[in-house]
């Protein structure tokens, strides 16, 4: 059964960047469409990026051009990397498939971001 893990959160300022990694223990990233998806403090669970077997890639309004997707299916490894951080990106971020799957949630990685 596949795991997901993720890591590479952190403090960082506003207007720095950080790189997410999200490391699969099984061939997924090129069999499921995949996302990244947040939580902040007292808000839903909510969808920031997206990646189709094929590539074709999306991304919600409020990280467009700031945040990007991508994955190496050799290494089993999806990334996300965030730029022009800002404090409303504040939350715990986690990868799962697209839809997302319950049994694949992880502990998710925490990002926060000071002003």
């Amino acid at each position: 059964q596949v795991q997901l893990v993720e890591s590479g959160g952190g403090s960082v300022q506003a207007g720095g960047s950080l790189r997410l990694s999200c490391a699969a223990s099984g061939s997924i990233f090129n069999i499921m469409p995949m996302g990244w998806y947040r939580q902040a403090p007292g808000k839903q669970r909510e969808l920031v990026a997206g990646i189709t077997r094929s590539g074709q890639i999306s991304y919600a309004d409020s990280v467009k051009g700031r945040f990007t997707i991508s994955r190496d299916n050799a290494e089993n490894t999806m990334y996300l990397q965030m730029n022009s951080v800002k404090p409303e990106d504040t939350a715990d971020y986690y990868c799962n498939t697209y839809p997302a799957q319950s049994r694949l949630w992880g502990q998710g990685t925490q990002v926060t971001v000071s002003s």
